[in-house]
Formats: structure tokens, sequence, C-alpha cells
């Protein structure tokens, strides 16, 4: 996979597309960007095959399937060499419940975005990954009372011509 990529005015408009609506077929996709459904084809492939897309997945509605309860939390360990590190972010990204796991600096050492149903569920959590942890020194969690925004669009750059 190349490290860099240089992306057209087509490129973008597909992208831009797409961050609206992963779901749009070929055809659609094709009609919106004004390109052909081959050249779109292609186009999306290549997009795949550089990495510029991840991942296509369905945005759920948190509140609509009762998953109650969003927690930013911040976790301090008492060991920072790199196999600390690994190790906690390992059984970070392994828990279903971890929708995001960042190493930070300065401060924390990483934070985390979690998704739960409800307190007694955090606390399980809790107990699994950072009570019985012996390396967490500290943990510091912020529980969510309104969503104002959830975008995970990026914005893109202009075309270079």
């Amino acid at each position: 996979m190349e490290s860099s990529i240089t992306l057209d005015a087509i490129d973008l408009r597909v992208l831009d597309l797409l961050q609206q609506d992963a779901s749009l077929s070929n055809q659609a996709l094709a009609e919106r960007a004004h390109v052909s459904p081959a050249t779109c084809l292609r186009r999306v492939r290549r997009l795949v095959e550089a990495g510029v897309i991840e991942k296509q997945v369905a945005i759920l509605s948190p509140e609509k399937l009762g998953a109650g309860l969003s927690a930013l939390v911040e976790i301090t360990l008492d060991r920072q060499g790199a196999e600390h590190l690994d190790a906690f972010e390992a059984m970070a990204v392994a828990a279903p419940e971890v929708q995001q796991c960042w190493r930070v600096a300065p401060g924390p050492d990483f934070v985390l975005v979690l998704q739960v149903p409800d307190m007694p569920a955090y606390h399980a959590l809790v107990q699994r990954l950072f009570t019985q942890h012996a390396n967490v020194r500290n943990v510091k969690a912020f529980f969510s009372v309104k969503r104002a925004k959830f975008e995970p669009r990026l914005a893109l750059p202009a075309a270079r011509t």
C-alpha cells in the first residue's frame, strides 16, 4: 500500500459523497459524482486499496437501541514503557464497549470513548479493564448528558489543479 496518494477533484467528490451516504449504489454514486459507473467503481477500488477509505459502516443510534450511557474516560498508567502502553491498548481495543481508544500526550496516557447500556454495565467494565489491571494508576470518567454533535466526517482538502 502506498503511503501517499494524489487526490483529484473526482476523488474528492466521490469521498465527500461516500461520507454523506456510504450505502449509495455504484450507479447512484457515479451519477452524483458526474462520472461513468466504470470510472466511479475504479476510483472507489483505488481509494480502498490505497487505504484512504478504511471501512464502510452503518452508524447506529445508541438512543434507539438502548445503549444508554456514553463515557469519555482518561486513563493514566503507573508505568509508561512501550510494552505497558501496548498491553493496555490491546486490552482496551478488545473490549466491545470501547468505541475509540486514543493514546494522548500530555496528560493521561489514554482517552477512551465508551458506550454501555447503563451504570451497572459501566461498573462491570471498570472492574474488568481498570480495577483488575495492576498498571492503571488513575481513571477519570466524564458521562455524556447530551450529544450535541456526532460527525465522523473529515474535512477534505481542495482539489489540486
